[in-house]
């Protein structure tokens, strides 16, 4: 066959590989969507995704069904995403860990740039630094001088060894001198639970995992972790508002599908995902949760989530963070 010969086929066998992935696209969805969380019921991913997934659903015309797959940091239900099939029928919300956690476990299952496929941000949010209401401090300064005072008593929790809230834990460690001990758990639901119920004094978790706690004054807020104040808590202060120097942690929840997934998918289910964070009802009701609802494109996410692959990568090694 000559070299146009060759040429030819080539373009008709991708013209028709097109065409089929397009029909795919028009097709799907066909049946009920799987939404792996890997975080437990009641934290602020799962109450993020529930969100977003009640009008997800009838956007695209099918079902979504909420999987929670905690454990790990994230990594338990982040792995079983990643080795899903790409056919669009499984998706991954998670939040900023997603960038942590392949800086901090040499070992994972996945690789993060390699295994999924961004596909919208669903949210901005920071973290919140929350007290139990016995904690004898009503602003970070005054808990700063407290834990000076008392190196090593108080302990502070987040959903997970390498979550943002461990994160802006230890970070705060580093930028104030004070001595603390962290308390992982499993999820923000159960995190919250026990600083309730006073087991941990301290907690540094998603706003919208305990800001209805908050509101009901079983715990105490004392800054949160991003640059600028909460659109959702404005009566909140920053915590480098309150004197603690280049103190920002910023994180997001977000969705992703496995790598194979075709692009015509991908690009429906943006689409989708961009209308329903537009709907006024979807930002008011994340909005009561302390989270700003925010899309973007593709390539907009992937790029926010390789910078952060550097950015947390300096960070877990300047506070010497280990899984362990």
């Amino acid at each position: 066959m000559s070299r146009n010969g060759r040429l030819l086929r080539s373009l008709a066998a991708a013209a028709l590989a097109a065409a089929a992935m397009s029909a795919l696209a028009q097709d799907w969805p066909t049946k009920p969507i799987r939404m792996i969380v890997p975080y437990p019921p009641g934290g602020g991913t799962d109450i993020v995704a529930r969100i977003v997934a009640e009008k997800l659903a009838p956007e695209l015309g099918q079902p979504i069904v909420i999987d929670n797959k905690g454990g790990a940091g994230g990594s338990v239900g982040t792995e079983i995403a990643a080795h899903s099939p790409g056919d669009g029928y499984t998706v991954l919300m998670t939040l900023s860990s997603h960038t942590i956690n392949p800086k901090l476990y040499p070992k994972l299952g996945y690789d993060v740039e390699r295994d999924f496929v961004p596909v919208s941000l669903a949210a901005m949010i920071p973290q919140i630094l929350v007290a139990h209401p016995s904690v004898p401090a009503a602003n970070v300064q005054e808990l700063i001088a407290l834990l000076k005072a008392n190196p090593g008593k108080f302990n502070y929790a987040s959903v997970g060894i390498g979550s943002p809230g461990h994160i802006a834990g230890e970070l705060f460690k580093l930028k104030t001198g004070v001595q603390m001990t962290h308390v992982p758990y499993k999820g923000g639901g159960p995190a919250v639970a026990d600083t309730i119920g006073g087991q941990v004094q301290l907690l540094f978790v998603s706003i919208p995992a305990v800001w209805q706690h908050v509101k009901g004054g079983r715990v105490k807020a004392l800054g949160v972790t991003s640059g600028k104040r909460s659109v959702g808590a404005t009566d909140v202060p920053t915590i480098l508002e309150q004197g603690v120097p280049d103190f920002v942690v910023d994180s997001w929840y977000g969705l992703l599908v496995p790598a194979r997934t075709p692009a015509p998918i991908v690009a429906k289910l943006n689409a989708a995902m961009v209308k329903v964070l537009g709907m006024s009802d979807v930002r008011d009701k994340l909005l009561a949760q302390g989270a700003e609802a925010m899309s973007s494109t593709p390539a907009d996410f992937d790029a926010l989530i390789r910078d952060e692959l550097r950015k947390w990568e300096y960070v877990i090694r300047e506070a010497k963070i280990t899984p362990e």
